[in-house]
């Protein structure tokens, strides 16, 4: 106890007997006894307190994380329908602008072969131009460029 030996208790009672004499100490050792239950009680409270705000600042830590990699997972999901969506619509515009250059071919043959009316030159120009157009502006959009960059970034 305390890093005593018997001896060392020893010595220390029969002093307690003498300084205060047979009457006072059986309460001396009572209190000494409340103090000791006391302080023990205090110390064990404090420890548990020190216990609960390590653990509850572990928690904090831990929700930050789980906060953190929540963001990034979504963040990410929104990327990849981002990425999906996008090439959904370079589909899409490719697509029709496929259909719309095989419309215009098979409208020129036809008006060849059957002799009807002859579209203008400028008509044919200017449809011409608004198809390249929408195909320039596909190809040099820079939020294009970068979502591409990025996903050859990925793959590699």
């Amino acid at each position: 106890m305390f890093g005593m030996s018997l001896p060392e208790i020893i010595v220390i009672l029969v002093i307690a007997v003498l300084v205060l004499g047979p009457d006072k100490l059986p309460e001396a050792l009572v209190k000494f006894a409340k103090f000791f239950k006391y302080f023990k009680a205090q110390v064990s409270s404090a420890k548990s307190n020190f216990e609960q705000e390590v653990r509850i600042a572990e928690l904090k830590a831990d929700a930050a994380k789980l906060k953190s990699s929540v963001t990034d997972i979504s963040s990410n999901v929104r990327k990849k329908l981002t990425f999906e969506e996008l090439d959904e619509l370079k589909k899409s515009a490719s697509d029709f602008s496929a259909e719309l250059k095989n419309s215009l071919d098979f409208s020129q043959t036809n008006s060849d072969n059957e002799n009807s009316i002859i579209p203008s030159e400028n008509s044919r120009i200017s449809s011409e131009n608004s198809q390249n157009q929408v195909l320039d502006k596909l190809n040099s959009d820079p939020l294009n460029n970068e979502i591409d960059e990025q996903k050859a970034g990925k793959n590699v």
